[in-house]
């Protein structure tokens, strides 16, 4: 059990936990803590943290045409809120609105043509033939009201990102749907319209120079690969995109190659992408730290991001329908908790996937308790990770390309590190089968 007062925005980042070995710090890179107290921290210290919640219910509006069921739905957005009102938390939150995002901002990452059909896809000139426009894409469904729910999804993460950006708030959670990473530069995908992290992100760097955001993290915990942000950053150094996923050897979702660790960045941003691909579900609390230890935490550390946005997915919970993995509410509070002693403590979270009403709600109450600044103890069970795991953290970190902008990775792995047995071939096929299928169904009957 890991019990401790949450680092706040002075705190240095801690590279162990009673799941995995520790892992130093790199040599000569100092002690956060003095680094972090000289630039002074986001949030003085004895401060309360000033939490941005954003809920709009307007974003309940994109749903299926005709009423059908479909995982990604608008209670996922209510069951949340329910959940942060009954555990008294949202009320300590500073309550934010959604505003919908200028399409010049949206022009940053995604076509002309990308913005007209979302702009004019719930208008009456689509009536008759929306769904059949919805089918031309991957896991895609219109109504409506997904015109006015994704410009309004683009633009809270917008809205909170620079309010966090500016010092206003400590940090910031945009409850947001239609969720956004799969959405490439020219078309929708995977349930999203708009890339709201990547539309954020381009609106820091490039349209407000004045907040000092010069480098960003942004990790993508979501059970899938977020392909469309990986593509729009991945000549830009100024953008380390880390994605931890499912990958099954390609034939998980969105079943893309470059999900793999053999993308690292090109030009510029070479090194500056990075794919933790899981090989198969069943990964929980124990692979997700043992990823956050061995290879995102120690280059944070040497990137020195000035702000984090998180694409907080949280479909690898256990229980989620698609996901097939086993994160922990207290899992996720952990990796999170792991996050705040980098970028002062400056910490966006965009929701993107989970299924599991109960998990995604849980899951979400415990990350905004740890942002709030509560008490938090380790309760969930002792676990190891998989072999599996321990395998792709060596192939990450071997990489030749990537040791060459991270030397941090040329260190040696702990040796007798104990492992678990991966899931039989038959159980993790069967759990694949089964989100196949259900996929090609929505599809059909899209």
């Amino acid at each position: 059990v890991q019990s401790s007062r949450l680092p706040h925005r002075d705190a240095p980042p801690q590279f162990s936990t009673p799941l995995c070995p520790p892992v130093s710090p790199p040599p000569g890179r100092g002690d956060r803590r003095r680094r972090m107290a000289a630039a002074g921290a986001a949030t003085p210290v004895g401060a309360a943290p000033r939490v941005g919640l954003l809920y709009d219910d307007r974003m309940c509006a994109h749903a299926t045409p005709d009423g059908e069921k479909h995982p990604e739905n608008p209670e996922r957005l209510r069951a949340i809120r329910r959940k942060l009102d009954a555990e008294g938390v949202a009320s300590r939150c500073v309550d934010m609105k959604a505003k919908e995002a200028k399409e010049k901002y949206i022009a940053s990452v995604h076509t002309p043509n990308h913005i007209k059909l979302i702009r004019d896809i719930s208008s009456k000139e689509y009536d008759y033939r929306r769904n059949k426009t919805a089918r031309k894409f991957n896991s895609i469904y219109f109504n409506e009201g997904s015109s006015e729910s994704a410009f309004l999804a683009a633009g809270s993460v917008i809205e909170v990102a620079e309010k966090v950006a500016a010092g206003e708030l400590s940090s910031a959670i945009a409850l947001v749907r239609p969720p956004g990473h799969h959405a490439e530069h020219n078309e929708p995908m995977g349930f999203c319209l708009f890339n709201n992290v990547a539309i954020a992100a381009n609106y820091l760097l490039n349209e407000r120079p004045d907040l000092g955001i010069n480098k960003i993290l942004i990790v993508d915990w979501d059970v899938h690969h977020g392909n469309g942000t990986q593509k729009m950053f991945y000549s830009d150094p100024r953008v380390l995109f880390f994605s931890v996923h499912r990958f099954d050897y390609g034939s998980f979702y969105p079943c893309e190659g470059d999900a793999s660790h053999c993308f690292i960045g090109e030009g510029a941003g070479e090194g500056y992408n990075i794919n933790v691909p899981w090989e198969h579900g069943k990964c929980s609390d124990a692979d997700y730290v043992a990823a956050w230890d061995h290879v995102l935490l120690p280059i944070a550390e040497a990137f020195d991001p000035d702000i984090i946005l998180l694409s907080a997915g949280f479909d690898a919970a256990m229980g989620d329908p698609l996901g097939g993995c086993c994160i922990t509410p207290d899992g996720y509070a952990l990796l999170l908790t792991k996050l705040l002693g980098f970028a002062k403590g400056r910490i966006v979270m965009a929701l993107e996937g989970g299924y599991n009403l109960k998990s995604i709600a849980n899951s979400l109450c415990a990350c905004t308790k740890v942002l709030l600044g509560d008490n938090f103890t380790y309760n969930s069970p002792r676990m190891q990770p998989f072999e599996s795991t321990w395998r792709v953290i060596q192939m990450v970190m071997v990489r030749d390309e990537l040791k060459a902008y991270w030397p941090v990775l040329s260190s040696k792995l702990p040796d007798n590190v104990p492992l678990r047995s991966a899931p039989s071939y038959i159980e993790v096929n069967f759990i694949f089968l089964i989100f196949f299928l259900v996929t090609l169904c929505w599809d059909l009957l899209g």
